[in-house]
């Protein structure tokens, strides 16, 4: 006999988890329990949210489910934002929420929701299990489903007497169901072959997930003999050696103008992998909707995703990994010129991510960037929420290698420092540096206690500039000399650190960086790197005082 509890866990174990993310909750205590000598590691979180970011940092690193487990009521509630991420995202994420016992349903019990009304638009399938026997069918079903096709969010709620109950004859082995590839037609690679050949502008972009190192190192292959410029969609940048000569910037806010005009003027974009959505494109203003007027190649593991938003010229219904290996065998002979624009394309890509050496105030965050750039290994892993300071990681930093970033692209604050923390626990031989506004730092950052009490040395380099940045840029552009709403009083986020129990430091001017960076990694212990940001310094280029005209500084 076994109970409902060990049967998760059994099937977990089935399904190769090595570790899962929780705040634990009384609803669940009989999974806790099972997990007890399982082998699976549990990471103890602070808060739903973080938990819940952390599982979806596992899912975007390695491509196997992050697993989230929480209680339920407020504990479910609050792991919605890592949800949201994971499911704009298209990450592989699995989120098992404790629910009341059954004979209390639909009466507003305790901390009762019905997930499979709430949940809907968070997840790919929302599920309760009510009979212990079929666990094992419902969470190998819940990973089919997480990593098939479009990758995204599962939830399983799990009443509590569910969890309880003893199953008399459970399986004596479980095992996992396949994850189908989805691989091009022979007649579609084809198709492709000749209007490559016959492109004289051809540019490919490449994100959304299902990709492997293999497959990313076959796409620079086939691009250096192909000669096709790579742009990398919306914090997907580790998707393309960005000192490989064909590489043209990413394809992000903030888009170099020149890449914007090729890819308007192109004569074949070929989107792969990803669903080119408002971030990537511009606000929807590269390609027309629903027709647009370059030819295109879409690629995508999930069909309906093809012609969703964007009538393709060419339909391709292939995960990337697949999609990439039979590039390896596509013979094109690129046109007369293609060389060259490849070379111009990644010039200007070098260009617009060499950073301003100079800005406003004591601290240049060029120079940092530039030393970051020559001494991080080229496996380290970063990580980032959203605000105007992550600018300078998506512009500046040349990523290299394959699952090295871990950055929103659905724009939520609060990141960092909890997929810091997964990725830390996925990879623990590489260095994590997380990136964090003040604002983005306050969302989760008491997560830091987690990477103090696991033992995980993350760095985290926090921009201070004592206000919500991005919303004031907005806001003196619209509403010149009106601040509103978006002023901070911060801590001591050096101290901070220290009374977590880890290492802290302050930068108050360019030169202090460096060394106070090599202190906290000689030093094994999670920091915090804070950096005194003048706000004047709003992006790398502009002021405050030039985005709101008046030339005053405030």
């Amino acid at each position: 006999m076994k109970t409902g509890g060990q049967l998760i866990v059994d099937t977990l174990k089935a399904n190769g988890v090595e570790r899962l993310f929780c705040v634990p909750g009384e609803s669940y205590l009989a999974v806790l329990d099972a997990l007890v000598d399982s082998g699976v590691g549990v990471t103890v979180c602070r808060q739903e949210g973080g938990a819940a970011m952390m599982a979806d940092s596992w899912g975007r690193l390695t491509g196997k489910p992050g697993i989230c487990f929480v209680t339920r009521g407020p504990g479910a509630t609050n792991a919605t934002a890592g949800l949201h991420i994971a499911r704009q995202d298209s990450i592989p994420m699995i989120l098992f929420i404790g629910q009341v016992q059954r004979d209390a349903r639909e009466r507003e019990a305790f901390q009762e929701v019905e997930y499979r009304r709430a949940f809907t638009e968070f997840a790919k399938w929302v599920a309760e299990i009510d009979d212990p026997a079929r666990i094992p069918e419902f969470v190998n079903r819940a990973f089919s489903v997480a990593m098939s096709g479009r990758p995204g969010p599962v939830v399983l709620a799990l009443p509590e007497d569910v969890l309880r109950e003893a199953v008399e004859n459970p399986p004596a082995t479980i095992l996992p169901n396949p994850v189908p590839a989805t691989r091009p037609g022979d007649a579609e690679m084809k198709d492709l072959g000749e209007r490559l050949a016959r492109a004289e502008r051809p540019v490919m972009i490449l994100g959304g997930t299902r990709w492997t190192e293999t497959a990313v190192r076959q796409v620079e292959r086939f691009a250096e003999r192909a000669q096709i410029p790579v742009g990398c969609s919306f914090r997907r940048q580790m998707l393309f050696d960005h000192t490989h000569p064909c590489y043209a910037g990413d394809v992000g806010i903030g888009i170099n103008p020149a890449l914007a005009e090729a890819i308007k003027v192109s004569d074949l974009v070929m989107l792969v992998g990803g669903r080119f959505s408002e971030m990537p494109s511009s606000g929807y203003t590269l390609l027309d909707i629903p027709c647009p007027e370059q030819p295109l190649v879409h690629v995508h593991a999930d069909a309906g995703e093809l012609g969703r938003v964007y009538r393709p010229t060419l339909a391709i219904n292939a995960d990337p990994a697949s999609f990439a290996d039979a590039l390896s065998s596509l013979d094109v002979d690129p046109m007369p010129g293609r060389a060259d624009m490849v070379a111009r394309m990644h010039a200007a890509y070098l260009d617009w991510s060499t950073p301003p050496e100079t800005g406003p105030g004591d601290v240049q965050m060029g120079p940092i960037i530039d030393w970051l750039r020559d001494e991080l290994p080229e496996d380290a892993i970063l990580t980032n929420g959203a605000g105007n300071y992550a600018t300078w990681v998506h512009r500046y930093v040349r990523f290299r290698n394959f699952a090295t970033q871990a950055a929103p692209a659905s724009g939520s604050m609060g990141y960092g420092v909890p997929a810091a923390i997964g990725a830390q626990q996925a990879f623990p031989d590489r260095l994590v540096v997380a990136f964090a506004g003040d604002g983005c730092f306050m969302m989760h950052g008491q997560e830091f206690a987690t990477a103090i009490q696991h033992k995980l040395p993350i760095i985290v380099i926090v921009v201070n500039n004592s206000m919500y940045g991005t919303i004031r840029m907005h806001q003196e552009r619209d509403y010149p000399g009106r601040v509103s709403a978006t002023e901070l009083t911060n801590p001591d986020f050096a101290a901070l650190a220290r009374a977590y129990g880890g290492h802290g430091e302050t930068v108050e001017k360019t030169e202090d960086f460096a060394p106070a960076f090599k202190r906290a990694r000689a030093t094994g212990k999670a920091s915090i790197i804070e950096i005194k940001l003048d706000q004047q310094a709003i992006t790398p280029t502009r002021t405050l005082a030039q985005i709101s005209g008046t030339g005053v500084k405030k």
